[in-house]
């Protein structure tokens, strides 16, 4: 497919912080899954794990092995567990879908098209709301790059009520990403992934409807984020930011039109670490942090915090990871 055309915005990325040194990852087990782009991560109540592939398959693993629970026909990418038991998937192809995991039935909720161009992540309350991104209207999942140099801010948060209505929350953000509940439902957070931060919406109490940024001028790319069993928002990194990235989007625009022309190959690139942060819900403080590099994992996308184990997902590897808090 040709690569679409982009229209840039110019913009100041904040001074970075530096990154931090050395390692605090502990140690990591790697486990390989018969297909690329494990996206996000899921635990269920057996402690068994679901990820999504590039393929479409939906794949659930124990014990070592992986079995196929479904086939969405697209590009799976954040999942949750709905109020009935089903799955809902965010499907960069098809849209917001529910999927039966004893059967693999799918039903689509809301359309992929016009309105839903790259369904990303949710987040689900209790009585079956659904908090869930369109990353960009602009560009279809391959040309996430694109968004990035052009920094055009046309991510969206949205809420489908239990009635099967659709509410936008939040607009203008710059890759629409991550999204998570505070445990006592006060607030939704999205990872606002182009601009280093993560904003929240109050849904109750005296400042409902409003929004605030809970953590900004983060270190790395936010991805996938969730709320932990531990009750932290937990922040997949994807990739620590890049000082040319920065200076590129603060260039003319027709330095990106022209490097948006050259092959992928000479692109800037992701960096091979691996990396997750937890902040605390209500301050934005960051509990726990942790970083590294290996040599058969990178670029976390998806990360699911499990009574005390960690688990890992990632865009660009055929594999899901996991590691045990320190005690």
């Amino acid at each position: 497919m040709a690569r679409p055309k982009i229209d840039p915005v110019v913009w100041r990325a904040p001074r970075a912080i530096k990154p931090p040194r050395g390692s605090t990852l502990p140690p990591l087990t790697v486990l390989p899954v018969a297909g690329k782009g494990t996206e996000d991560v899921l635990v269920d109540a057996e402690g068994r794990v679901l990820t999504g592939v590039e393929d479409g398959r939906i794949l659930r693993i124990a014990d070592g092995a992986a079995e196929v629970v479904a086939d969405t026909g697209g590009r799976p990418l954040g999942l949750e567990f709905y109020p009935d038991g089903r799955l809902l998937v965010c499907d960069a192809d098809r849209g917001l879908l529910l999927v039966d995991g004893s059967t693999g039935d799918v039903e689509v909720l809301i359309p992929a098209g016009p309105n839903l161009r790259v369904c990303n992540n949710a987040a689900v309350a209790a009585d079956g709301t659904v908090y869930f991104t369109n990353s960009t209207d602009r560009f279809d999942l391959e040309f996430w790059k694109a968004d990035l140099l052009e920094h055009s801010g046309t991510g969206r948060l949205l809420r489908r009520d239990p009635d099967g209505s659709v509410h936008t929350l939040l607009t203008g953000l710059q890759f629409a990403n991550g999204v998570a509940l505070a445990p006592d439902g006060s607030s939704v957070v999205v990872a606002d992934v182009w601009e280093y931060r993560l904003r929240r919406v109050w849904l109750t109490g005296a400042r409902q409807g409003h929004s605030d940024v809970l953590a900004e001028n983060l270190p790395a790319f936010p991805d996938n984020i969730s709320t932990g069993s531990d009750g932290l928002v937990w922040i997949a990194m994807a990739s620590p930011r890049d000082a040319l990235v920065d200076l590129l989007l603060r260039t003319p625009p027709v330095l990106r039109k022209l490097l948006w022309r050259v092959p992928e190959r000479l692109q800037p690139k992701e960096k091979r670490t691996v990396w997750t942060r937890a902040l605390d819900f209500a301050t934005g403080a960051a509990v726990h942090d942790f970083h590294g590099v290996v040599p058969d994992f990178h670029m976390v996308t998806g990360v699911r915090e499990h009574h005390g184990r960690v688990y890992l997902g990632s865009l660009e590897e055929r594999a899901i990871a996991w590691f045990d808090l320190p005690r």
